[in-house]
């Protein structure tokens, strides 16, 4: 055995490689490890509770102290970094190269690449059974094969290379050609030295990262691990307030989640890119780092789309869902039907449907649709751009279980004077001229809506309280409460999931002795 193991030797070439591809690995680990360090808001914390594999139990039980969490992360920061260091030297070579085993390994069965394990986490691929990850794991599993090479420096390899290209006499008396992949003896002081160096290489990557660092930030979504760019849920100042939307449901979310931004509805003026934007920001990855990020934040009322099932199929959740409907004179029903078989707990009708119905004289419609969704047992909502809407269903004796109203000021640049407004105006009637209806109100009569909110014995729901992005959280948040809103749906990025909650938290407060009672 011994015999045929001395017989297993390695050309100058080869070595190389296999020196090049464990530098290579320990600049990926090293740069991972100080992205994490460079970043104070990063943590593992999300990036476990997330998992969905057998680890996923143990990973909630770290998270859960926050003594372990905290040695989770130092030594998952301290992990990469001195792993990395091992590598890219070949100091302790052997060891950084097991450690580096250990820890792919746990990423990989985190989030392991089939089964929907790894459904929502951020991929440049697609993947099945092997992913970067296991790749990385395999190359280091591949190195462990050969500890020979794992402790030896570029240096020495070069200097042997000179040796044969400048002296093939010496190279071949000294048999330098091939080297033998047993374990060599510790390095002599002089080897470690002439290692070194390649410092200037490692000059390289720190200035390779700090132009990355100045550049972008710490944010690298890499094969690895995972970091979300966002505030920390830490950062929430106090809890989330709620209230009840229809009697018989759980509680809902003063704050809930708009759903338009999502699907690239900007209602951006004439801002003619922001929809592309939009698209192109919201990913399907992006949307589930979304959701997640919303729930854990505590909101729990979201629009019901085919992504937001497949989210909840997978990773589970308290939240509930609602959907809206557009009846026609020749199909009142079908919309409702199909709502109740995707499972859903609230429906209610679309605003613009509701403005259009009344507008063409077919209220009966709106009538009909409301009491065949009490009929399945279903809260009922009825949602109005136009106050004047609104006005003629009450006249006209309809009660939903709840209103859902644009509600925002008119104290932006872009709203229109009030004398050129006119109730029932819809995309169809879009202007070119600023002076008139461009996409730029919702609300087209605040006084009115305020006056009608205040006097209605049932809960409200305000949308579009930043008038399409025209307004400032804290202002439209504020106002829509201040004025009699029981709930606010807001289209939210994922970086503005936090500030918004921290706000609505505090709108709820300041808004605690209002004129209009809290319905709900």
């Amino acid at each position: 055995m011994r015999n045929i193991k001395n017989a297993i030797q390695l050309t100058l070439c080869q070595q190389l490689g296999i020196i090049i591809l464990r530098i290579i690995i320990g600049w990926h680990f090293l740069y991972e490890g100080v992205t994490k360090l460079m970043n104070p808001e990063w943590s593992a914390e999300s990036y476990m509770l997330n998992s969905r594999s057998f680890l996923s139990a143990i990973f909630r039980e770290m998270v859960s102290s926050p003594i372990l969490l905290n040695a989770v992360n130092f030594l998952n920061e301290w992990g990469l970094v001195m792993i990395g260091i091992g590598l890219f030297f070949g100091f302790f070579a052997r060891v950084a190269v097991y450690g580096g085993v250990l820890l792919l390994s746990l990423y990989y069965f985190a989030y392991p690449p089939f089964g929907g394990y790894n459904f929502g986490v951020p991929q440049e691929g697609s993947y099945l059974l092997v992913d970067k990850t296991f790749i990385e794991l395999v190359a280091l599993i591949v190195l462990a094969l050969f500890p020979g090479t794992l402790n030896k420096g570029l240096w020495s390899l070069m200097e042997k290379w000179k040796l044969r290209i400048h002296l093939p006499n010496l190279v071949k008396k000294r048999n330098l050609q091939f080297s033998s992949v047993e374990p060599q003896s510790s390095k002599s002081r002089r080897d470690i030295l002439k290692d070194l160096i390649f410092l200037p290489f490692f000059g390289g990557f720190a200035w390779a990262f700090m132009n990355s660092e100045k550049e972008t930030g710490a944010d690298a979504i890499t094969g690895s691990t995972i970091i979300l760019k966002q505030k920390s849920l830490r950062e929430i100042k106090g809890e989330m307030p709620m209230g009840i939307l229809a009697k018989g449901k759980a509680p809902v979310s003063r704050l809930i989640m708009g759903t338009n931004h999502l699907s690239g509805t900007a209602h951006a003026r004439d801002l003619i890119y922001a929809s592309s934007l939009f698209k192109a920001y919201n990913t399907e990855k992006k949307i589930i780092e979304t959701y997640m990020l919303a729930e854990k934040a505590g909101i729990n009322l979201f629009f019901a789309t085919p992504l937001l099932a497949r989210y909840k199929k997978t990773f589970g959740g308290n939240f509930q869902t609602w959907i809206n409907v557009a009846p026609t004179k020749k199909d009142i029903y079908t919309q409702v039907d199909k709502a109740i078989d995707k499972g859903v707990d609230y429906i209610f009708i679309q605003g613009a449907t509701c403005d259009r119905r009344v507008y063409d004289g077919e209220i009966d419609v709106v009538s009909k649709c409301l009491d065949y969704i009490k009929q399945q047992g279903y809260p009922a909502g009825l949602g109005a751009h136009t106050i004047q809407a609104l006005l003629a269903c009450e006249e006209a004796g309809i009660e939903p279980d709840f209103y859902y109203k644009t509600m925002h000021h008119d104290k932006y640049w872009s709203a229109h004077p009030k004398e050129n407004r006119k109730p029932f105006l819809w995309s169809s009637n879009i202007s070119e001229d600023h002076n008139k209806f461009h996409d730029n109100m919702w609300c087209l009569f605040p006084e009115e809506t305020i006056e009608f909110v205040q006097k209605v014995k049932k809960p409200v729901v305000g949308f579009k309280v930043l008038a399409g992005g025209a307004i400032h959280p804290k202002d439209g948040f504020q106002w829509a409460f201040d004025n009699g809103a029981d709930f606010i749906e807001v289209g939210m990025f994922d970086f503005q999931i936090i500030e918004n909650v921290n706000q609505a938290i505090a709108s709820v407060v300041k808004a605690k002795n209002r004129n209009r009672p809290w319905f709900g």
